[in-house]
């Protein structure tokens, strides 16, 4: 049998550091034969002996590669065998808790109080700081049990037909996208009118407008319409799109923003104009009753969001 050059002690050391000191002694003379074999082999065949040693040890590859094939270890952040399950449970836990830190946090602020930019700011920095720990401990809680629970002899769990979707009615879809798109253009359109069509004029016989002026000052109106009008379009891509993780996240951040904005203007009597209730001789209890029943919707509507993200995270 040939002896074996510098080159492959080098090529066996790089292996062996990277093996516990139990397997060493076996692995490293089961390595140094095989490859003096593969050496002989190509010397029988004529080679030059630096050129059939370069050879054999190129047939075996990074030897990286080869130690962790011979300690059984993973090249893979995540296997095969967890990968989906990896997947899905992300999806979900981005779907839901993402939305639902962006509601708590909007909400928080809204009621505080708070000023335009942190309304919006405090929410989405949330979010975002909440998705990539999401992330991170996620992935890592995957790669431990990769490398520490022999996944692959762990059964993977059986699938049945019954875990498959169910399609929605297309006459429920439709009739949801439509009474959608009517509210948004009803909608849209009275707040455009409000401040040329109204009920109650000053002196001079100008309308005085409904909502306060400070929204169209400000231009927040036609930021909250444009909100509205984006939720509308998630709307219709929930029902015509395939469902992604970053499609569900988006959509549950705008309509969770239109719920803050409104819950904020509410806070700070920023929706009606006061001298409209001034010349309606409104009690003051209706502009406090009106701003209660917008909060509550809107907390009502961050609900409904943060549940349907969990429901359809559940079913993708």
């Amino acid at each position: 049998m040939t002896t074996t050059s510098t080159l492959t002690d080098r090529y066996v050391d790089a292996i062996l550091r990277h093996l516990p000191g139990r397997q060493r002694p076996d692995i490293e003379k089961e390595l140094r034969a095989s490859i003096a074999d593969a050496v002989d082999d190509r010397l029988e065949a004529g080679s030059d002996p630096a050129e059939a040693e370069l050879a054999a040890l190129t047939e075996l590859g990074d030897p990286a590669r080869l130690a962790a094939g011979y300690a059984d270890r993973p090249l893979h952040l995540i296997g095969p065998a967890l990968y989906l399950d990896y997947t899905r449970l992300l999806a979900t836990l981005l779907a839901t808790i993402v939305p639902a830190v962006a509601a708590v946090v909007g909400l928080a602020r809204g009621l505080q109080g708070a000023t335009a930019p942190r309304l919006i700011g405090d929410p989405l920095g949330a979010a975002l700081t909440a998705g990539a720990h999401i992330v991170l401990w996620t992935t890592l809680l995957f790669a431990i049990i990769e490398r520490t629970a022999a996944p692959r002899r762990t059964p993977a769990r059986p699938w049945t037909p019954a875990a498959l979707p169910e399609p929605p009615s297309r006459r429920a879809r439709y009739g949801e996208l439509i009474t959608q798109t009517v509210l948004l253009v009803l909608f849209t359109t009275l707040v455009l009118l409000s401040p040329a069509v109204s009920t109650e004029t000053d002196a001079a016989g100008a309308p005085i407008g409904v909502l306060s002026p400070w929204l169209w000052e400000t231009g927040i109106v036609y930021l909250f319409i444009a909100l509205v009008i984006a939720s509308l379009g998630f709307s219709f891509a929930k029902h015509y799109a395939r469902w992604s993780v970053p499609l569900a996240v988006t959509g549950s951040l705008v309509l969770i923003a239109c719920a803050i904005t409104l819950i904020w203007l509410a806070v700070n009597d920023r929706v009606l104009n006061p001298a409209f209730v001034e010349a309606a001789r409104w009690p003051q209890s209706v502009p406090r009753w009106i701003g209660t029943g917008l909060v509550v919707t809107s907390v009502g509507t961050l609900v409904h969001t943060v549940a349907e993200g969990i429901a359809r995270a559940r079913h993708r």
